[in-house]
This record gives C-alpha cells, sequence and structure tokens, in this order.
C-alpha cells in the first residue's frame, strides 16, 4: 500500500469506500481530517514537525501522532496551541449533515 498523509485517501485505501459518498464513514473522514489539517497548516507555514513542536512547548512525537490520520485523541487545547503558533484562528462549526440543505 502506497503510504500518503491524505486522510481521505487512507480511508479509500484501507476500506475501499469513498468517505464522501458514504454517510458511515463519514464520521471516521472528520477525525481523519483534523490531522490533514495540522500537517497543512505546518507545511504550508514552512516548518517541520520538530519546529512546531519547539513553538508550542511539546514533543516531535506528539506532533506525528496528531497528523496521523489514524489518531484519534486531538484536543481543542492542542489545536488552539497549534493554530497560535502558526498564527492562525481555530475555527470550530456546525454545518448540515445534508450537503443539499441551506
Amino acid at each position: 500500500m502506497r503510504k500518503t498523509s491524505d486522510a481521505v485517501e487512507v480511508l479509500k485505501q484501507r476500506t475501499g469506500i469513498d468517505p464522501d459518498r458514504d454517510p458511515a464513514m463519514l464520521q471516521i473522514a472528520d477525525e481523519f481530517r483534523a490531522g490533514q489539517l495540522i500537517y497543512d497548516a505546518r507545511t504550508a507555514a514552512g516548518l517541520s514537525q520538530q519546529q512546531l513542536a519547539e513553538l508550542i512547548g511539546t514533543t516531535e512525537t506528539v506532533i506525528s501522532e496528531l497528523e496521523d490520520a489514524e489518531y484519534q485523541g486531538h484536543s481543542l487545547v492542542m489545536l488552539r496551541r497549534i493554530a497560535q503558533a502558526l498564527h492562525r484562528k481555530l475555527e470550530i462549526r456546525f454545518v448540515p449533515e445534508d450537503a443539499q440543505a441551506v
């Protein structure tokens, strides 16, 4: 299996199911996306895992775990620290389950 950090691709590879089209997989996909968001923001900032870890007072191992598509221990406290270190605003929203809904 090809190594990838893209959350949706990991799900597709492991299950053969497109999480964006299968309601049963949507919750899992959301958990995977959290890691992808951290990875994308960190790399866009041009930082290594070690550099981000130093900015927020943790270890490279913690950053690696947070970016892992299978990690489920994301906390708001840690996400806020990452957002602050990357000069980003953390936004949490409720959106309609039905993509057709307004």
